[in-house]
């Protein structure tokens, strides 16, 4: 008996651990969490799919007026467009649950692409959160960069002015042109994590 309930707490460590593991979040330094998402267009991306570039991770949600901030001066899309010309590859990811701010149908996500200009190499949809959680995504926007070996190497906030003005973007140091610039060139990030701003996601 006691036996067996040693094994029992074992196997039921152990399983714990596990689940630790899978749901630990993603750390700057360390490999980025592999993932598979669908895209507004239906057709299915990996970030396996694109070792060897680098990639760029924006959590958005076109409801956020810290999201509105940004798109509505077109700030993120000059980022997406200065970078995908550069052949960063650049995923847009929504993880608002069905029913929260920020959920549409495809149609409907095509249509607001569209008022928006968006230059994102795609736009991943993550109703289940589970790519947002393997992220720590916490806000929108959330920014990480993957390097070309798969390897994290910054998250956090788009710029440090946390406001959902967008007079302020111009007088903003922006962190992920810094540490794209940088990373291209062959240099260390050198604000690699920062605090993001914006709303929650909508898990």
């Amino acid at each position: 008996m006691k036996k067996m309930l040693i094994t029992i707490v074992t196997a039921t460590l152990a399983v714990a651990g596990a689940a630790r593991a899978e749901s630990a979040a993603a750390e700057v330094g360390k490999p980025a969490p592999g993932f598979t998402l669908t895209s507004t267009e239906g057709k299915e991306h990996s970030l396996a799919d694109f070792k060897g570039k680098f990639v760029a991770l924006e959590w958005t949600n076109y409801d956020c007026p810290f999201v509105k901030k940004h798109y509505g001066a077109d700030n993120m899309q000059a980022l997406q467009r200065e970078f995908t010309e550069k052949g960063v590859v650049w995923l847009s990811i929504n993880s608002s649950a069905p029913g929260k701010q920020g959920h549409f149908t495809p149609e409907v996500w095509k249509k607001r692409m569209a008022e928006w200009k968006v230059a994102a190499t795609a736009v991943l949809l993550d109703p289940d959160g589970k790519v947002g959680r393997a992220y720590d995504a916490k806000t929108t926007p959330h920014m990480f960069i993957v390097n070309p070996e798969g390897v994290l190497i910054y998250a956090g906030g788009i710029d440090d002015k946390p406001s959902a003005n967008p007079a302020d973007i111009p007088g903003a140091k922006n962190y992920v042109r810094a540490a794209l610039e940088q990373a291209l060139a062959g240099k260390p990030v050198e604000t690699p994590t920062t605090k993001p701003y914006g709303c929650s996601v909508k898990y």
